[in-house]
């Protein structure tokens, strides 16, 4: 089997296709088999490389609690890819997966060329943070006197879980099978040392702020704990788009695999011609209001993927207001012809009356 060593701690890997590298991260209720469906499509067009974290075997699963981290996690990314001699590539990540490539593009943003990021955000929301670290106190517990085993069933029957059963219950029973082979001191030790210490994403919106790698940001509508922080991420981070899967819950790529490849596929095409977000004006969080003509920039076509434009992709997040925009810039609206019956007809309301924070 083949392994990379990281600072005294194998991790177990594997490695198809020849292209350009995708590394896939796995969420903490499975292992690198939850990214088979992935592997195998887009292994055709990249190098598609996918491992278990440490805890989850045949990977390692260290006795000492301190050699677990959110930290580690994501050095454990970096470790990788040095193993395998891959200077950049795109990272996915799934749950606590897409944690840990959040964080990777902001410790190593000239490393991500490109990140999805699926079902990001447990534990993360303000209304849900304080449930969630009691939460993660209790079955952190069960799975160290329990094991995965017995703790297996209840997992994959929870509120956002269950929706793969619904749609595909091979896959969910496959998904169950998978997780009671995991360690139990393993998963438990993840959770204490990766799960309740690690930041909540709310806590870095500064940071998110100014990176510039571009983001694919995925959530099911039913994956209740992670919407909210999904809307922030969008809200903050300069050069990512939003994909709500309707009717989905929490294992997105597993309940809806077309769907995620083909969002996928096409944000990876995206990036690498250039056009990702490319003219897109995107209101940025706050009150300020600074032109770019009174900082002294000017406006330059944005070429997302290249480097060298990241500043542009900065400086149109914080500065593009529709106030700042002059009235060139903004596309022709076209008028719409409206039949007699339309007018006439009463107004309901809006649609939608949410406001992002």
């Amino acid at each position: 089997m083949p392994y990379v060593d990281v600072s005294g701690t194998k991790l177990y890997f594997e490695d198809h296709g020849v292209g350009y590298a995708v590394i896939f991260v796995h969420e903490f209720g499975s292992d690198l088999r939850q990214w088979e469906d992935q592997v195998r499509y887009f292994s055709r067009a990249y190098r598609c490389i996918a491992y278990n974290a440490r805890g989850y075997p045949p990977s390692d699963v260290p006795t000492d609690a301190a050699a677990y981290g959110w930290e580690r996690s994501v050095g454990d990314i970096a470790a990788l890819m040095d193993a395998l001699d891959i200077q950049r590539a795109h990272i996915v990540g799934l749950s606590m997966g897409a944690y840990g490539a959040l964080q990777f593009g902001l410790r190593y943003p000239h490393r991500a060329t490109a990140i999805v990021s699926a079902a990001a955000g447990s534990g993360s929301s303000p209304s849900h943070r304080h449930a969630w670290l009691r939460e993660t106190s209790v079955l952190a517990r069960a799975f160290a006197e329990r094991g995965a085993a017995a703790m297996a069933g209840q997992v994959a029957k929870s509120g956002t879980r269950i929706q793969l059963k619904y749609k595909d219950p091979k896959r969910w029973q496959e998904f169950a099978d998978q997780l009671r082979e995991q360690s139990g001191p393993g998963l438990s030790n993840t959770i204490i040392r990766c799960q309740a210490q690690r930041p909540s994403l709310h806590e870095l919106r500064e940071e998110f702020s100014k990176m510039a790698v571009p983001v694919l940001l995925m959530v099911g509508d039913e994956d209740v704990a992670c919407l909210e922080t999904n809307l922030m991420l969008k809200a903050t981070l300069p050069n990512a788009g939003l994909f709500i899967s309707p009717n989905t819950g929490h294992a997105i790529n597993l309940e809806e695999p077309a769907a995620f490849n083909a969002q996928v596929e096409t944000f990876l095409a995206a990036v690498e011609r250039r056009s990702w977000r490319r003219f897109y004006t995107t209101p940025a969080l706050g009150t300020s209001r600074v032109s770019l003509e009174q900082n002294g920039q000017t406006r330059a076509p944005l070429h997302t993927g290249d480097e060298r434009s990241d500043s542009n992709v900065v400086i149109l997040h914080q500065a593009n207001r529709p106030a700042d925009v002059s009235p060139s810039e903004l596309p022709r609206q076209v008028p719409v012809r409206r039949s007699p019956e339309l007018i006439s007809a009463p107004q309901i309301g809006p649609v939608c009356a949410f406001a992002i924070e």
